[in-house]
């Protein structure tokens, strides 16, 4: 996993400074994926500063679906999240997403709650 002080992938223009501090508090670091100097795959993980890391924002360019950088990405969040000393790596997705998550990445479904706001 990237340490902090890694570039990360611009997200559009705004406020550039104010989410980079938010980043830095918040974020235990990210894994990207390249395919030459191409960025193609991408994972940020958060954490709570202490047991609980979450996988945020995984993306993977479309050509290149399918072929296990997703997995290999998620992967090494785990490991990089394990290493850091989390006991738990958390994951949301929507329905869609359960075989990539829960049968190709090893994610158990748990109960959960969920307020829409």
């Amino acid at each position: 996993m990237a340490g902090r002080g890694s570039r990360r992938p611009r997200r559009g223009d705004g406020p550039r400074l104010r989410r980079r501090g938010r980043l830095e508090r918040h974020s235990l670091g990210w894994v990207c994926a390249r395919d030459g100097g191409v960025l193609v795959g991408f994972v940020d993980v958060a954490w709570d500063g202490r047991a609980h890391a979450f996988v945020l924002d995984t993306v993977v360019a479309e050509r290149c679906r399918g072929g296990g950088v997703g997995t290999s990405l998620v992967r090494l969040a785990a490991e990089g999240s394990r290493a850091a000393g989390c006991q738990w790596l958390h994951v949301d997705f929507e329905q869609r997403l359960r075989a990539f998550y829960v049968d190709a990445c090893g994610f158990r479904t748990t109960a959960a709650g969920l307020i829409a706001l």
